[in-house]
């Protein structure tokens, strides 16, 4: 039977939103329907062209919480951006009401949260009576097997913060991983492969030249724009060493050559994806996506965790241990360039993986489409300190609302 999904997709970091448009497609391909995006903005980046593009749906935005950088943008600054968000708090009530109206426009009958704290928050504060799924690898840090940094707790409290208020009266949490994990049923946690593009799947079945051979260059990613200078740096004592770099700088031009072997281009998706295909290695700040892409192309991985931010730490440490390649403070090609020879390719093993991932997918959200029976008997229950923190925290929310 047909289903209407509404997503709400954080906009920070190129990764969320391919999710959501590889999600769309696939629930568009099983017959049902996306009937609104939102996505979260920010004063920093723009949304890409792209994502309006191919997410097949109408998409509206609003003002969601975003990081704070230091300012050569190289680092996250996690008390100002507490403080900073927590200003702009009557903002992020407009984002709500916002959220609410097209909830109550669209009337889907799930709603699929891509990481947005607001699309928990709303859940807390409206109460909405419609199956709630979240989807992140965030979520896999909730695993009890997860692996983290040593003497991190601190850092862990924070994170774990975030992501739970991202999944308030969550039904599910879909766990992107980089390889199969056991299921946790008591939380509520499905892990899962990526959620990757078709165009990954049609260029790996291409049989054109650039397949098969290595063009002799190296493709960069960042999300910091103030990591472009560790990249010069390192490029003006190796200019013999091709660079091609992708950044979403808001004011920049579409492609700025530094000189004849570095070139910075704004984030394109086909662009992207082409140079990927034909890279001898991919080196980035540390997210989730776009090391997928490189593991499924077979391109060996070396990977930066933005300073300070706790998450792509995670997350860097997570890709070392799926055979990824390695990890790095700084963007230091030299060090890359002496692991290539010893690489361990992983790319059959990762390809199984996610070959799984049409199936996973639709199964945990076609099921939380039940009759009301079903999902009575099936719905979260939250611990007790849980549903005395929901109910203060909704109070207050509402008085400010009101103020």
């Amino acid at each position: 039977m047909k289903k209407r999904f509404l997503f709400v997709v954080q906009g920070e970091g190129r990764g969320h939103l391919t999710q959501a448009i590889t999600l769309s497609c696939l629930l568009r391909k099983a017959g049902h329907e996306v009937s609104a995006v939102l996505v979260g903005r920010s004063e920093w980046r723009e949304v890409p062209a792209f994502f309006y593009e191919k997410v097949c749906a109408p998409v509206i935005s609003f003002e969601s919480p975003n990081f704070v950088s230091d300012p050569q943008s190289k680092a996250v600054l996690i008390l100002p951006t507490i403080t900073s968000n927590l200003r702009r708090y009557r903002v992020f009530l407009e984002s709500l009401k916002t959220l609410h109206q097209t909830v109550e426009e669209h009337q889907p009958d799930v709603i699929v949260n891509f990481y947005d704290l607001l699309g928990g928050l709303y859940y807390l504060l409206y109460k909405p009576d419609i199956p709630y799924v979240c989807v992140g690898h965030q979520y896999l840090l909730q695993h009890p097997d997860f692996e983290f940094p040593k003497r991190s707790w601190l850092n862990r409290l924070i994170l774990n913060v975030n992501t739970w208020a991202t999944s308030f009266g969550a039904d599910k949490k879909l766990a992107l991983s980089f390889r199969p994990m056991p299921q946790v049923p008591g939380r509520r946690i499905v892990v899962t492969p990526p959620l990757l593009r078709e165009e990954i799947t049609a260029m790996a079945e291409d049989n054109s030249p650039v397949q098969t051979g290595q063009e002799p260059y190296f493709l960069a990613y960042i999300n910091q724009n103030g990591f472009s200078e560790e990249v010069i740096e390192w490029h003006r004592q190796h200019p013999e060493v091709k660079i091609h770099l992708f950044w979403d700088k808001k004011d920049a031009a579409e492609e700025v050559k530094y000189d004849s072997t570095l070139t910075f281009h704004r984030i394109n998706d086909r662009k992207f994806l082409e140079m990927m295909r034909g890279c001898q290695g991919y080196v980035c700040t540390a997210g989730f996506e776009s090391v997928c892409e490189a593991m499924y192309l077979g391109k060996p991985v070396m990977i930066i965790p933005v300073h300070r931010h706790f998450e792509q730490a995670c997350n860097a440490l997570d890709a070392v241990k799926a055979g990824a390649g390695i990890a790095a403070k700084y963007f230091d090609f030299s060090r890359f360039i002496d692991y290539l020879p010893g690489h361990q390719n992983r790319q059959q093993a990762f390809r199984e993986w996610l070959s799984q991932t049409e199936k996973i997918f639709l199964r945990e959200l076609e099921s939380v489409c039940l009759s009301p029976a079903d999902a009575a008997s099936s719905a979260q229950v939250p611990h007790k300190s849980y549903k005395r923190l929901f109910r203060f925290t909704g109070t207050i929310l509402k008085r400010l609302a009101i103020g």
